[in-house]
């Protein structure tokens, strides 16, 4: 992936990252607007369709896990950048937060579905990005991409245009044992 590509889906996960503190139910503290140019990520290693990344974050650190979509439908549109993170945010005491990034904005009040082999898991849309609607589900989610052989990411654009992505779930447990100990 292109260092814009992880720069933009960066820069999107720190501005979102209040959001979605500030709406999902968590029994964690928002998240503070960030004021600074977002700092650069590091990539960490790559695991196949994976990428383990972190950056600085005042004085704690962010790890995430990122991947993008194997094919994009209808393929006759622009979709931009889409991303799958799974973040890790110790000095915001959140651990391994799914998220689907979209390069448009999603439909307000519409709902994103993640479908891995048969399960379906459900997440909140807010402006280009979509969070999973019961937090306490989110361990579930991921459990699932590890174990999973298919994923699938299905929305709906402001415009109303329904679209879906598939997903490599290959190397997804690799990057995600390698941001465990993020710190």
């Amino acid at each position: 992936m292109s260092v814009r590509i992880i720069a933009t889906a960066l820069a999107i996960t720190l501005a979102s990252a209040g959001l979605a503190s500030a709406q999902a139910p968590k029994n964690t503290a928002p998240a503070k607007p960030q004021q600074a140019a977002a700092p650069a990520p590091t990539r960490i290693q790559q695991f196949k369709a994976w990428g383990a990344y972190s950056y600085k974050s005042g004085a704690s650190t962010v790890c995430y896990v990122l991947s993008v979509p194997t094919t994009k439908e209808p393929a006759s549109v622009d979709h931009g950048d889409i991303f799958f993170i799974v973040s890790q945010r110790p000095g915001q005491n959140i651990s391994y937060e799914p998220q689907a990034m979209v390069g448009y904005a999603l439909q307000a009040n519409s709902k994103v579905t993640v479908t891995i082999d048969n399960k379906n898991f459900t997440m909140f849309t807010k402006d280009k990005a979509a969070w999973v609607e019961n937090a306490a589900e989110e361990p579930a989610l991921v459990a699932a991409m590890k174990t999973g052989h298919n994923m699938s990411v299905s929305a709906v654009s402001g415009r109303g245009t329904k679209t879906s992505y598939a997903y490599s779930l290959q190397g997804i447990s690799a990057a995600l044992k390698q941001i465990e100990s993020c710190k």
